[in-house]
């Protein structure tokens, strides 16, 4: 299965950015135009349903956003969000409706589709995050390989050069990442597979398999 596909990772019905991805077989396409597109989408959305407390930045009127959360544009939190304490949006995030943004926790360059969580001191850069996809406390995307090559994924025999400098990780949808696990440069978790907490995951986790580590990864069981 090539799991690296657009429409196997995600349900596009489930975020505003659906349009960014018409065209595109891999979704580490839609990253350079990220910025752009919230730009874009911004000026569009309706003003009886999104606040514009900064320039470039939209908040939906049923999001929670803290005090301390700092918001840098372009970004659009969708409705029912939560963005919480000391929270640092460093701009091109687009985070879906009913998403979490917990305390301590960075993003850049993203998507959160609707219903995904990065609730404790999660970092999440240059990477897609699916519907209800959750990243458990501590877990982070690395997006820059130590030696500024560009990144490429491994699957099946196969080398994808995404011919990105800074690429994290795609999770698909309903994907559980464990607590304080690294997902390295050009991570692909399939939809509904399950990472073990304290993992370093490289390359491509098909779908609904368990990644307990590289040696031991195997099929989910029927819930």
């Amino acid at each position: 299965m090539d799991v690296c596909r657009t429409e196997v990772l995600f349900d596009l019905s489930h975020t505003l950015a659906a349009p960014l991805f018409e065209g595109k077989q891999r979704p580490w396409e839609v990253l350079d135009e990220l910025k752009g597109f919230i730009e874009k989408l911004g000026k569009s959305l309706p003003a009886e349903e999104y606040d514009q407390p900064v320039p470039d930045v939209w908040v939906a009127k049923t999001a929670k956003v803290a005090p301390s959360a700092s918001l840098t544009g372009p970004c659009i939190i969708g409705p029912g969000a939560e963005v919480r304490h000391c929270a640092f949006i460093r701009g091109s995030a687009l985070v879906g409706a009913g998403a979490v943004v917990g305390n301590s926790v960075e993003l850049k360059n993203c998507i959160l589709f609707d219903g995904a969580q990065v609730p404790h001191f999660n970092y999440v850069g240059d990477s897609i995050l699916g519907y209800k996809a959750h990243m458990g406390a501590g877990a982070v995307t690395s997006n820059l390989k130590s030696d500024k090559s560009l990144v490429c994924i491994r699957q099946e025999g196969e080398i994808l050069m995404t011919g990105r400098k800074k690429l994290g990780a795609l999770v698909g949808d309903e994907a559980e990442v464990g607590c304080n696990s690294v997902l390295c440069p050009g991570s692909v978790l399939g939809r509904r597979c399950q990472i073990y907490p304290t993992s370093c995951v490289r390359g491509v986790v098909a779908p609904e398999h368990i990644y307990k580590d590289a040696q031991h990864i195997v099929p989910r069981t029927v819930d």
